[in-house]
């Protein structure tokens, strides 16, 4: 008699931002729900890192994907070091609406605390190969990518080394050796203020009005009444990003 062919089980996926979507309750926070966002063809990949104070300080890293930000929680943030590996908690993956997000969430729901847009660009693949290239390097845990950001650029890596005891997997975020990297510049601890308003953290969490509205301005514009006005050019503190290190020629 023939062999009776075990039945293969149904691996039944979650729909996107289902697990973001089970975290809140949007009867009590003005989060955006959100639904994945269909990209145009020609339209370029967008990144952002925000600075949270939430129950412990860290920036969350995020990357758009498939319609949605992949997202990463650093405890210590990016570093231009290559020598210096920062993990990166990997966490449900968030609407793009979070990409102009700042202000306040409000205490008791889930991420309560204040959040500053701290950096924000394009990003692409570091072998050029599209979305289906940082898609494969997501999957495989080892996810090469360059930045074109206000604050980070150049190759950086996400590599995946485990997961922890909740099962939540653990990344590395580590700077590649280009002509960016540098161990003279702590850009977490020598800019600290929002790339969107200017203001630093305090000044977010006490402005008037800071809890967060998805809507409050129709977009991610402030009123004109209560935008400030640009510096005509930055202190060396507030400088975005190392600069790009010149050759040397040979004397040889």
């Amino acid at each position: 008699m023939p062999r009776k062919q075990p039945t293969r089980k149904r691996v039944t996926r979650e729909k996107p931002l289902a697990e973001y979507k089970r975290k809140r309750d949007f009867s009590k926070t003005a989060e955006p729900a959100g639904e994945p966002v269909k990209r145009g063809s020609r339209r370029k990949l967008h990144f952002v890192v925000q600075k949270h104070a939430a129950s412990h300080l860290h920036f969350d890293f995020r990357l758009e994907l498939d319609g949605v930000m992949k997202s990463w929680a650093v405890p210590k943030g990016p570093s231009y070091d290559p020598s210096v590996k920062r993990l990166a908690m990997e966490v449900e993956d968030h609407p793009m609406e979070y990409n102009t997000f700042e202000g306040t969430i409000p205490k008791g729901q889930y991420g309560g605390g204040t959040v500053m847009l701290w950096d924000r660009g394009t990003y692409e693949a570091e072998d050029g190969g599209g979305e289906e290239s940082l898609r494969d390097g997501y999957e495989r845990g080892d996810l090469k990518i360059v930045l074109h950001g206000e604050r980070l650029q150049g190759g950086w890596v996400l590599v995946r080394i485990r997961r922890n005891e909740g099962g939540r997997r653990q990344w590395l975020l580590i700077k590649h050796r280009d002509e960016m990297a540098t161990s003279k510049f702590d850009v977490v601890a020598t800019v600290d203020t929002s790339v969107k308003s200017g203001r630093t953290m305090d000044e977010i969490a006490t402005r008037r009005g800071r809890v967060w509205q998805s809507n409050r301005y129709g977009g991610d514009e402030e009123p004109a009444a209560t935008r400030r006005k640009k510096p005509a050019a930055a202190s060396p503190k507030k400088r975005a990003a190392p600069r790009r290190r010149r050759a040397t020629r040979s004397t040889s």
